[in-house]
């Protein structure tokens, strides 16, 4: 808690002292080793809609998350919430996520949103496609509205689903193409609960692929995705 008094003095803003104590309260995100063997533990699969792609301007602009206890997808424990936009700020983005300024006004406050959500997540492990992206503007958010520092670990399923279906061949490597692939249903792209959901089923399609290869916990499937991350700067490099 000092170290973020300290954090929050530097930028010009004091802790809001009721966040500040709620904050103060979550327990440490567990590694990619502590959370150990998925059948035993809970990881939450989340996806943001944003206001455009922009890392350093764009904002969060709702939270969809669900959770995967035991190794199977727990409906019963969702999270969802459209984070207020006093100025009616929609972004390009507005056409492909269909949040409009009316929906924006009338969400929860950030600071509310945001610490509903990490109390939800508790000390999970996240999982999410293209998870670099969700990562920055989840942590960005997280200081603009509560001058918090906090670093969950998060599993890509983008650099996941390669290493361990290589005959699929998926061009683009994109959440629709996998979705493609596996014939999933998608009850309403661009949301972010149904990209939650659909991303959920992907992991459970990767659990048992990875189950299959001898791999059981979340540090294996890191390992895989540190391959496919791998493999991608080789390419790269020549």
């Amino acid at each position: 808690m000092m170290l973020q008094k300290l954090i929050a003095r530097l930028r010009g803003r004091p802790l809001n002292s009721p966040h500040a104590e709620a904050a103060s309260e979550l327990p440490e995100p567990l590694s990619f080793a502590q959370a150990g063997n998925w059948e035993h533990n809970r990881l939450v699969v989340v996806d943001l809609e944003t206001s455009g792609l922009n890392l350093n301007k764009d904002i969060v602009l709702a939270i969809g998350a669900v959770a995967v206890n035991h190794g199977r997808i727990d409906l019963a424990d969702q999270f969802e919430s459209v984070l207020a936009q006093p100025a009616g700020r929609p972004g390009e983005s507005l056409l492909i996520h269909g949040l409009g300024p009316d929906a924006l006004e009338q969400g929860q406050p950030p600071e509310e949103a945001l610490l509903s959500f990490l109390r939800w997540a508790g000390d999970a492990v996240f999982v999410a496609f293209h998870a670099p992206f969700d990562q920055r503007m989840l942590q960005r958010a997280l200081q603009d509205h509560l001058s918090l520092d906090r670093k969950p670990h998060w599993l890509d399923l983008a650099d996941v689903m390669p290493t361990l279906f290589p005959e699929a061949k998926v061009e683009g490597g994109q959440l629709d193409q996998w979705v493609a692939h596996f014939g999933l249903n998608v009850a309403e792209r661009h949301n972010a609960s149904a990209d939650a959901l659909v991303t959920a089923e992907l992991m459970l399609i990767a659990m048992h692929a990875a189950r299959r290869q001898g791999i059981i916990d979340l540090a294996g499937l890191e390992r895989k995705a540190r391959l496919t991350r791998q493999l991608r700067a080789q390419r790269h490099r020549f």
